[in-house]
Order: structure tokens, then sequence, then C-alpha cells
């Protein structure tokens, strides 16, 4: 291991067991409790894969995965945390580290997110987007799950709440300490493939002041030659009661890592290179709560660096090749919610944002060339209003309307408004949505122009955003307080997507012609047979236009199982089957049709826990052990590249 992450991982530990406590309470946030909750020799287990669906204020359909359900699933990163949730389809080369170079890892929710670069789903830290301000697509490296208290999935456009490239949402919101007291959580495992992982992580509150710092190291060798990876994460808050009424807290989260492209495994080529990224964000928030409302402003800079090195070279046939970029995203941002009337709510918002960067492209024997830095500016106000006739309780109705005007510094402006409507009785709920999503091209069309295609002016000041027009329909019913039942039909229509055209006749240009269709239907059914056995199961259908759409199965299922036994043990089981579908990115160039494809799939994980006390210092511990690919499936989600047979790994937890 390298000495920074041996040292920082000795410090994490002498923080665990040496820091005094503090006298007061355990902090009671759900984020930090144990796995398991003894009551009456009754172990209460929490939802397998998903904690639930809910539809909030504005008609917007929300998955939610908790700390506790990426912790069942031995989730290391992001893709791996969302892989079983109905509707989401991965894609990744290596056990550890996401080749972000193409699509070695990636996540994309209902064919949505293979337009790389200029990914569609907007995947954000506390509502601030974290993306390549270059490329204009997300990094899984740079967001650690293991800061999170929850994953929040929206599978539809948010045009209103999270404004541009928001066609889909991931927002992860990070754990914060909210009671008096400290807490804190130590954890090391090794597995198969010489893989290490340890992770600390401490908080507390005393007064008004509360902190929490998280450190975090996976290393693996890889389950091919050249599929190793490394992946370092740090993350610390700091927050401070100002008032009865008012808030502030500054958060920094940061990332070096890097992971190896092993190649297709018949050799037909040599791997890509390196994919290496350093990435820090930092985010300020002053955050007020009244009777009459409540809202946040944020300040915020997401600046990274990416060495993606080693690449393939046609022209030397050697990997030589290197692309290096550096982008710098920043902005502010308002949202203050306001309830005038009874039952009502508006929110307003304000949003002010820069994507800026600049790379150099090393290609021997040409000489390097430079893209200069360039900036693009948009600002969004936007607004929306809701009304709560009835209560939940009983009869309710929620109807919402809302819309977002973007104004881009070099591209025309658009308008994205939302619609949605709420309908229940008790145990019954009725949703409908409207959303018009908005996407804008990035830098990365400037580069086309400037460098790699330089010449004829490629017309980019005239392509248009790219337009989704999502409707969805759901409805959700509770039986007997133990099983509940989801079922959502979703139609998006794409169009004006940018492509190609190239010669006949030169020139080539930029033109925004391209359009697609989804619908289909997410099921999710849960149960909770006993306070000790849990289940779920999902399945999506989808039938797509473009029938090529990358990473857009016709059919796709999942299933989870929690299962406390023996007062001390913990066993969770998830399973997914995929259909066979294209992979690849989607190429943005005219009349190209994918010819990758893969077959279909099964897969079985499972982890079994065992928790005891500690009799010192209010210490408690769990011993694991985690297996994946339990049937030896052969698969893969890029063609040529196979994932790993049956693997596990082991280790300990400590926590108080």
């Amino acid at each position: 291991m390298p000495r920074k992450t041996v040292l920082g991982m000795i410090l994490v530990v002498v923080a665990l067991l040496l820091t005094p406590l503090q006298e007061g309470p355990r902090a009671e946030d759900p984020s930090q409790a144990p796995e398991v909750v003894e009551i009456e020799d009754t172990v209460v287990v929490a939802s397998p894969v998903i904690e639930g669906n809910t539809v909030n204020q504005y008609g917007s359909q929300v998955t939610t995965v908790t700390e506790e359900q990426i912790k069942d699933l031995n989730a290391q990163d992001l893709p791996s945390a969302l892989r079983r949730v109905p509707g989401v389809i991965i894609s990744r080369h290596n056990p550890v580290g996401s080749f972000g170079g193409g699509d070695g890892g990636a996540m994309f929710l209902r064919g949505q997110g293979s337009s790389r670069p200029g990914a569609e789903i907007q995947t954000s830290l506390d509502g601030i987007p974290r993306f390549v301000g270059v490329w204009t697509h997300p990094l899984m490296d740079v967001n650690s799950v293991d800061p999170v208290e929850r994953i929040e999935v929206y599978k539809g456009a948010q045009p209103v709440l999270f404004g541009n490239m928001a066609f889909g949402a991931v927002n992860m919101v990070t754990k914060r300490v909210r009671d008096q007291g400290l807490t804190g959580r130590f954890q090391g495992a090794y597995g198969s493939y010489d893989t290490w992982i340890a992770i600390g992580e401490l908080g507390g509150k005393s007064g008004a002041f509360d902190y929490y710092g998280n450190l975090s190291y996976r290393e693996s060798d890889g389950h091919r030659d050249n599929a190793d990876g490394e992946m370092f994460s740090y993350f610390g808050r700091a927050g401070y009661e100002l008032s009865h009424h008012w808030d502030a807290n500054v958060l920094f989260s940061g990332t070096d890592n890097w992971a190896n492209d092993p190649g297709p495994e018949d050799g037909s080529r040599p791997g890509d290179g390196r994919f290496a990224v350093d990435d820090f964000m930092t985010i300020f928030t002053a955050a007020n709560s009244y009777a009459w409302g409540n809202g946040t402003l944020k300040v915020y800079w997401n600046r990274g660096d990416i060495d993606w090195t080693g690449q393939f070279n046609e022209a030397t046939g050697l990997n030589d090749a290197d692309t290096l970029t550096d982008y710098d995203n920043y902005g502010v941002r308002v949202r203050q919610f306001v309830n005038p009337w009874s039952g009502g709510e508006v929110m307003l918002g304000f949003d002010a944002d820069f994507i800026s960067g600049k790379a150099e492209f090393v290609t021997p024997p040409e000489a390097p060339e430079f893209f200069d830095r360039e900036t693009f500016r948009i600002l969004s106000p936007y607004v929306a209003i809701s009304h709560e006739l009835g209560e939940k309780t009983g009869w309710h109705l929620i109807p919402s309307a809302g819309a977002r005007y973007f104004s881009h510094s070099e591209l025309e402006d658009e308008w994205g408004p939302q619609f949605g409507i709420v309908m229940g009785y008790r145990n019954t709920r009725l949703h409908a949505s409207y959303g018009r999503g908005i996407n804008y091209p990035g830098i990365n069309v400037v580069i086309f122009d400037e460098v790699f295609i330089p010449g004829p002016d490629l017309k980019w000041r005239d392509l248009k955003p790219e337009i989704i027009e999502h409707v969805e329909v759901g409805i959700y019913r509770k039986f007997m307080g133990m099983l509940e039942v989801d079922v959502t039909w979703f139609y998006n229509d794409g169009e004006d997507r940018y492509v190609l055209i190239p010669p006949p006749p030169p020139p080539p240009l930029f033109s925004s012609i391209d359009s697609y269709r989804t619908q289909g239907v997410d099921t999710t059914v849960t149960a909770i047979l006993h306070p000790n056995l849990s289940l779920f199961g999902g399945f999506t259908y989808l039938d797509k236009e473009p029938s090529d759409l990358p990473y857009a199965p016709a059919w796709s299922a999942s299933g989870g199982l929690n299962f406390s036994f023996l007062q001390r043990f913990k066993l969770s089981l998830d399973a997914l089957f995929v259909d066979d579908y294209f992979t690849g990115s989607r190429d943005r160039t005219q009349g190209f049709e994918n010819q990758e494809k893969i077959d279909s799939f099964f897969l079985l994980n499972g982890k079994l826990t065992y928790s005891f006390p500690l009799p010192w210092r209010d210490l408690s511990g769990q011993l694991f052990v985690a297996g994946e690919n339990l049937t030896d499936t052969d698969y893969e989600y890029k063609q040529g590249y196979p994932m790993p047979g049956i693997n596990g790994i082991g280790g300990l937890a400590l926590e108080f």
C-alpha cells in the first residue's frame, strides 16, 4: 500500500480508539446506527436492495438506497450500490476502480446515459452536480459511497429540481451527526485478487458544533492482467447552528484513483492505458428553517484533473498517446420553500453554474495539441407551486406545476416545464408527472471543432440543447402492513440529439437531428414477512427505438433477501437477471449502428454478518464474509471483457 494510505489508516484507528468519549447520549441518526438492532431477542432487518419508492410534492418518483442497503450489498462504489435497482444497468472492467475513459465504469437509467461524452444523467453530491467539466459526463470513482447517508435515484427527467443534464438524476446525500455525542466506525477487509479495503469514519456533536470525517482506501490486482485499480477517498464536514433558524456548514470531498484497461480477452487490440483522476469538491451551505418555509444558499467549487495515459495509438501501434484534462465547475445555488397558505408550497430558486476546462492531446508522431480553457455559463431561475388537498391519512390530492428557464452563454435559451399530480387514499397512491428535460452540449463540441477536426467550421454554436419529453404514471399499494407493490409506466421521447454529419458532401457539420424513443414498465415488490425476514423483487420492461440503443435490455429482473437468525447472524442475498443487450457508447456520427452485443446473464451475490458486543468503550463489532457471482456465471458488461467468476472477501468492522 502507498505510505500515505498506511499513515491515514493508522490515524483513523488512533482517532477511533483513543479519542475520549463525551458524556451524553450516543448519536441516534439512522445513518449511524448498527446494521442490526436487538429488541426482545428479535433482530429487525431492513429492506434489501432499496429502502423503497416515494413520490415527492411535485409528482416525481424517487427510489432510495440507504447506507444500510449499501452495506448489505457489500457495495464498494456507486455502480455496485445501484446495480439491483430496477431500471438501472451498470458497466465496468475491473473489480476495483472505474475506467472512465469509455464505458468501463458507468450507470444507465432506462437507456439514458450512453451518449458519452455528454451524458444525460446528473450525478450530484448534496444537490450539487459533480462531473467532468470538459467532457460533460460523470465519473463513478469521484463519488465515494462511504460518507453517504442515502442515494436518491430519479429515473425520469427533472428540469425544475435538478436543471441541466437531468434526463435522470442520482443524488448522493452525505452523513451529518445530528445528536450530541461521538460516533465512529472502522472496517478492514481482504479478498480475492489481492483486494484490500480499509474504511474509517469519526463524527460527533458538541453543543451547536458538529463534525464528521471519512477516509477510505481500496486496491485490487484484478481478475485479469491489467485489470488492477486503486481508490483513495476522503471526506469532511463541519457545521454550526448559528441560531434557532439558521445553520451553516462546509464540506469537502476528494478522491485520488486510477484503473487500467485490460483490453479485449481475444487480444484483438491492446488495452487503452490507465485512467487516473484527482478530484476535489467543496460546498458551503447556509440553511434556514422557519414556520413559513425553509431554504438553502450553496456556493460550490469542483476541480479535477484526468491523466488518461498509455492510450493505444493507431499511428504508431504503441500505447503512447495521452489525453490530459483539467476541469473546474463552480457556482451558486439558491432555493427557498415558502408556505404562503395552508396546504400550499412555493419553491423559488436560482442557479448560476460555470463549466470550465482545458485539455492537452499527445499523439506521436504529431506534436502535442492544446485546447485552451473554455467556460460555459448557465443561469437558470425556476419556480414551482404545489397544493395539498385533504390529508395523507385519508383522501388527498396534490397538483403541482413548475418551470425553469435556461440562459446559456453560448447556445440558445430554453424552457423546462414540469407538472405532477399525486392522488391517494390511505395505503393506495397514484401519481402522474410530465417533464421536459434539457441537456446542453458540453465543451467537448468546441474541442472537436478546434482540435479533432480543424479547418472547416463545424457550426457548434448552431447546436440546440437535447430535449426529452418524459411522462410517467404509477400506482402504489400497501397490503396488510407487510407487502408493498409499486408499478410505474414511463415514456421518453428524445429529440435534437447532436451528431456529426460526415462528408459527402464536405465539409463535416454538427447538427441537432437525432431522435429516439423509450417506453416501459418498472415494478417493485417489497415484503416484510417477519421482523427477521424481508424480501424484495423488481423487474423492468423496456421498449426502445432505435433497437441498438446501448445498455437498454428489453427485460431485467432483480431480487434480494435479508434474513436474521440466531440473534447475531444476518444473511443478505441479491440476484440479477439481464436479457441480452447492446453495449458501447452511443456514437454521435450520423447513421452509425451499434454492433457490440452481449448475452443475457444471471448473477447471485451474498453476505453473511455476525454482530457482537465488546466490553470496552461501548464498542460493537461485526465479522463478515461476502461472495460475488456465487453461481460462477460467465458474463460481461462489455463485449470481450469477461468479469470475475466466483470470488469473495472477508473482514471486520468496529463501531461505537
